[in-house]
Order: structure tokens, then C-alpha cells, then sequence
């Protein structure tokens, strides 16, 4: 077993899918321009997006847990690739094989997502140090990568066909490629447990629990994500770039968060940490949304997106304590997780039309302290032993040694 390989390896495919999710969102306008689309029209073709993605996630678990991380990330980058260059090419065509190639690109992408937590939970586990984040951090870099791309690609006049299927390709060739470095964990067929009802994690209280704390996280990060900016500008009568620029703090900060929190984790456990970050985040809200000047604001974007960072994946690593059930869990809570992201921009449109866009943010504040709330869930299960299976412990055994 090759440990440092597998590191690298989930770091790669962490930075594949931000790359090709970038990818494709850098290209939008030019796929609205070439199809004429009203934006309610265009806000149709991409749920086609979300729904393959919704569809695929509470699968996801059966399908990890028969073929294995690594057959199931060469197989729906395959698939994702396939959608990539069918909406590329169909944004010539028409709507139809854009919205096939959206929909096969979000299954695709879905059940990656569940692959790669799984494997990196596993990772992490083997390091015995908390390093979850910074796969995440990864997904980051390979969105910026992918979005820098993008705006060369549409800077040059190179069409979306032509950058998005050389994207595609890349993505078919790389991820299968970096996945060959995967740990060899959890064949399937060591585990009968995992071929059983794909629903029954669905049914188990700790796991539900931390799918609520995951809710709440993805919906305080996706809120900021789409609507920080449009607040900031609204709000303060912030010139566009300004709001742009609070943006980028929010960003910066939870990806900083995310390659630095590791070491946090490990030195004061998951609730600890979660907790005082989850303050954090409730500040960062106060003063963005009350704060009363733009500096203000922009000082709470930075406490926000610090606080922030470390929610989504350290619940992935919860999902993933036992790696028996990991797939399972894992699917559950990154649906759940979804549903925020997908949830959380419409609900605060809708508020923003009778509180306006900035005292609409407070609902976020709600999803906050509900994560706190929850927040104990996600103490690592203590081993099974004979003198007490499923207790829990205020944080996992961890071995600082280096890798």
C-alpha cells in the first residue's frame, strides 16, 4: 500500500471534478447566447443538472460499495465526460442534447462526489490525521483552474464545443489514470453488508444527524456562494466590483480554513472545532448583515467563510468512521447535503423580495445554530471492542506520526 500515491491520487480527482464543474459553468453565457435562452428557459436546462445529480447521490452507495471507489470514479468520469461533450456539441444543435448531456454530467458527477469522499475518508483514516478538508481544498483549486480556463477559452473566441470536449477528454483520461493509485480497501465483496437495502442508512439516527449538520453547513456555504455579493451591492450600495471583492474574501478565507483547519482537528477533536467555528460563522452573519459599512461587511465575509470551511467535509469523514457502511452513509449525507445547495438560493430569492437581499441572509443564521446544535453527532464511534461496541468518544484516536 502506497499511501503517499493514494494521497496524491485523491487530491487529483478532487481537483478533476472542481475542473470540470468550472469548466462548464465558465461556458453558461455562451451556451445561453448560442441557444437564445430566456433566463427562466436557462434556468430550466441547467436543473437538468441538479436532477441527475439527485437522481444519482442515493444510489451512489450500492454502486461504491459493488464496484469499489476506484471502478466507480473511472466509470462516471466516463459518463460525466460523455455528458461534458454532448452539451458542448448540442449547444450548436439545440436544447434537447444539452439537457441529455447536463443531466448524464450530473449522475456522473454525483456519484463521483460519494467515490471520492469514500476513498479520502479512507485515507484519512490510514494517516490517522484529519486531512478531509484539503481534498476539498483541492475541489477549490480545481474550480478556479477550471473558471481561469474558461474566461481564457471565451477571451480567445475558442467555442464551448471545442473547450468543453478537450475538457472532457482530459477528465476520461486523467481520472481513470489517478485512480489506479487508490487504496486497496473494501472489496466488495468482502462486505455482504454493503449489497443489502440501500435505504436502511437512511434509518440510522447518528447518520440523519449528521446529514442535518451537513444541510446546515452546505446551505450557510452555498448562501454565501450566490447571493454574498448581490447582498453586499444591494445592501451597502456597494459598487459591483466591491461586491465582487467581498466575494473573493468569502472564498479566500474558507479555502485557507479548509488547508489549514486540518491541523486544528487534530490538535482539538471534530465537536470542539466544529462548534467554535459554527460562532464564527454566526459573527461573520451579524456583521454582514448588520454591521452597518461595507468594511464591516467585509470583515464578517472573511469570519463567515472562515467558519464555514470545515463543515461539508468533516461530515463527510463522520459518514465515513466505519468503512464497512462508508458508501451507504456517505450517499446519504452528500444527497442531503445536495438538497441545501439546491434549496438554499431560492428560498433566500424568494425572502429577498419582501425583507430585501440583506435581511434575507438571516435565515442563514437559523441553519447555523441548528448545525450547532447538532453538532455532537459527529464524534468518531469508539473501535468495536468487547467491552463496548458503538460508544462514542469526544474525538478519534489519531496517530500524529507522518506518513
Amino acid at each position: 500500500m502506497n499511501l503517499p500515491a493514494a494521497t496524491r491520487a485523491v487530491y487529483a480527482v478532487f481537483i478533476l471534478s472542481g475542473f470540470a464543474f468550472a469548466s462548464w459553468a465558465s461556458r453558461i453565457p455562451s451556451v445561453r447566447d448560442s441557444l437564445e435562452l430566456s433566463p427562466q428557459s436557462l434556468g430550466l436546462v441547467l436543473l437538468a443538472m441538479a436532477v441527475g445529480s439527485v437522481i444519482a447521490m442515493p444510489l451512489a452507495g450500492v454502486v461504491v460499495g459493488r464496484f469499489g471507489t476506484a471502478r466507480t470514479i473511472t466509470l462516471m468520469a466516463l459518463l460525466g465526460a460523455t455528458g461534458l461533450a454532448l452539451a458542448g456539441f448540442g449547444q450548436s444543435i439545440g436544447v434537447l442534447p444539452v439537457a441529455i448531456g447536463l443531466f448524464l454530467f450530473g449522475a456522473g458527477n454525483g456519484t463521483w462526489d460519494v467515490a471520492m469522499n469514500v476513498e479520502g475518508s479512507a485515507v484519512e483514516q490510514q494517516l490517522g490525521k484529519a486531512i478531509m478538508p484539503r481534498f476539498h481544498a483541492g475541489f477549490s483549486v480545481g474550480t478556479v483552474a477550471g473558471a481561469l480556463i474558461g474566461s481564457g477559452m471565451v477571451a480567445l473566441d475558442v467555442s464551448p464545443s471545442v473547450h468543453l470536449s478537450a475538457v472532457a477528454v482530459l477528465v476520461a483520461v486523467a481520472a481513470p489514470t489517478a485512480v489506479r493509485s487508490f487504496l486497496a480497501i473494501a472489496a466488495p465483496e468482502e462486505h455482504e453488508e454493503r449489497r443489502g437495502n440501500p435505504l436502511a442508512a437512511w434509518t440510522e439516527p447518528r447518520t440523519l444527524l449528521i446529514g442535518v449538520f451537513v444541510f446546515a453547513a452546505a446551505f450557510t456555504e452555498g448562501t454565501g456562494n450566490d447571493w454574498l455579493a448581490v447582498a453586499t451591492i444591494d445592501g451597502y450600495d456597494a459598487a459591483d466590483a466591491l461586491g465582487t471583492f467581498t466575494f473573493a474574501l468569502f472564498l479566500s478565507a474558507m479555502t485557507l480554513g479548509r488547508w489549514f483547519g486540518p491541523a486544528v482537528l487534530d490538535r482539538y477533536g471534530r465537536v470542539a472545532t466544529l462548534r467554535v467555528l459554527s460562532l464564527t460563522a454566526l459573527v461573520g452573519l451579524t456583521l454582514v448583515v448588520f454591521g452597518g459599512s461595507l468594511p464591516v461587511a467585509m470583515a464578517g465575509a472573511v469570519l463567515w467563510g472562515i467558519g464555514t470551511a470545515l463543515g461539508f467535509p468533516v461530515g463527510m469523514s463522520a459518514a465515513s468512521d466505519e468503512p464497512t457502511h462508508a458508501a451507504a452513509r456517505v450517499s446519504v449525507v452528500a444527497t442531503v447535503g445536495y438538497v441545501a445547495f439546491l434549496a438554499g438560493p431560492p428560498l433566500i430569492g424568494f425572502l429577498a423580495d419582501d425583507v430585501g437581499t440583506l435581511r434575507a441572509l438571516t435565515v442563514t443564521g437559523g441553519l447555523v445554530a441548528l448545525g450547532l446544535l447538532v453538532s455532537g453527532a459527529l464524534r468518531a464511534p469508539e473501535p468495536m471492542s468487547s467491552a463496548g461496541a458503538g460508544r462514542l468518544v469526544s474525538e478519534p484516536p489519531v496517530d500524529r506520526s507522518p506518513p
